[in-house]
């Protein structure tokens, strides 16, 4: 079915707002998806109708289940904003608005106009959102439609026109190479182990040192050559104050050194539960990859719904880390950046998929996009 042309003559406002472009071949379904694992109340609107109940989770594991699309292409993302569309656009209105010569539809975005302060200079600019706002940084609801409109061109394969400026971001589809397995299942250090070296044999686990006291290169041993039972200098301030402040009673003084050894023994004869862990895979000149594993700041909304999400759910994070840490968030990284980044992916998503074997549930990208595993 053909698309609606692009109204670019006839609305003088269009250059005005931000336009997200989109390769041909790109379903609305796919937009919706993007749309409500970002926003919660993202929704097809028709003619202002209210909002359609009891929609069901859309998840990779139960298969995506969305709402038809309704004849008035209106997407809300928001109260205050929404993405209507997707309209055609002629090769001149490609050219007359910058767009990537691949684009097929647009997206004209409606949002309330939030601007903060400029950005600082210097720092990571990965998305380029820096350079597009120069006088001002979107802030609040323009900055989360932003940020979600260049996630979604990221994931698309497309761009983002900001308005006014008409500044284009064109992400890098190979620019967030990091995932995370998302399930109700924990599993301890050694498992998670094991099952990392099915995919990378020489992974190995990264747990904190036992403390053995302090540093031997601390205190008046940090002075060399001073003579053993030799207070070091700040050492009379330390007694004064103990003087002015500490607890003169000796009864009392051995009642605390009491309690304190009695806690001492207690924590030493406990165990100490583990609450997060990592496993690590050195990749010499590429980098290293972590697996971090805990429980997650947020989940994404599309899994807030799903049953076994509701029970407490569990993150495997898979991270890449380059040699030099600032190429993650430069825009346009270097050759090497980008050689070492591809071959890392190879080695990340299958240490992901060997995951998701184990622990089930759900993977997320690094814009909590859900990911099909057979996608890695």
């Amino acid at each position: 079915m053909a698309l609606p042309r692009l109204p670019l003559t006839s609305d003088p406002q269009l250059t005005t707002r931000h336009l997200l472009a989109l390769p041909a071949g790109i379903e609305p379904d796919e937009v919706e998806v993007l749309a409500a694992s970002r926003f919660a109340a993202a929704r097809w609107e028709g003619g202002g109708d209210a909002p359609q109940k009891g929609r069901r989770p859309m998840t990779a594991a139960f298969g995506i289940r969305v709402t038809a699309a309704p004849a008035a292409p209106v997407l809300r993302l928001s109260r205050h904003s929404t993405l209507t569309g997707p309209y055609g656009v002629a090769p001149d209105d490609v050219v007359a608005l910058g767009l990537p010569v691949s684009t097929a539809q647009v997206y004209d975005v409606a949002c309330t106009r939030e601007r903060g302060e400029p950005p600082y200079a210097g720092g990571g600019d990965r998305d380029g959102i820096n350079r597009a706002f120069a006088d001002g940084l979107p802030v609040r609801e323009e900055r989360r439609v932003v940020q979600w409109l260049v996630d979604a061109a990221r994931r698309l394969g497309g761009a983002v026109r900001i308005g006014g400026r008409g500044t284009i971001l064109a992400p890098d589809t190979e620019g967030a190479i990091d995932v995370t397995v998302l399930t109700d299942r924990w599993v301890e250090p050694a498992d998670a182990l094991a099952i990392v070296q099915r995919a990378v044999p020489r992974a190995r686990l990264s747990v904190p040192a036992p403390w053995e006291g302090p540093a031997t290169d601390t205190g008046r041993h940090s002075h060399a050559g001073t003579p053993h039972g030799i207070t070091e200098r700040g050492g009379a301030g330390l007694r004064s104050a103990l003087e002015q402040f500490g607890v003169q009673d000796p009864d009392e003084r051995r009642r605390l050194l009491a309690e304190a050894a009695a806690f001492d023994e207690m924590m030493l004869s406990t165990p100490q539960l583990v609450e997060s862990f990592g496993v690590v895979v050195d990749l010499g000149v590429d980098g290293m990859i972590a697996v971090e594993v805990g429980e997650p700041d947020e989940v994404p909304p599309l899994l807030r719904s799903v049953e076994w999400a509701q029970r407490g759910v569990v993150a495997y994070r898979v991270h890449w880390e380059p040699l030099v840490v600032d190429e993650l968030e430069a825009e346009r990284p270097t050759l090497e950046h980008r050689v070492a980044r591809r071959r890392a992916a190879t080695t990340l998503h299958a240490v992901a998929r060997v995951l998701h074997e184990a622990v089930g549930g759900e993977i997320a990208d690094e814009a909590d996009f859900l990911v099909d595993p057979r996608d890695l």
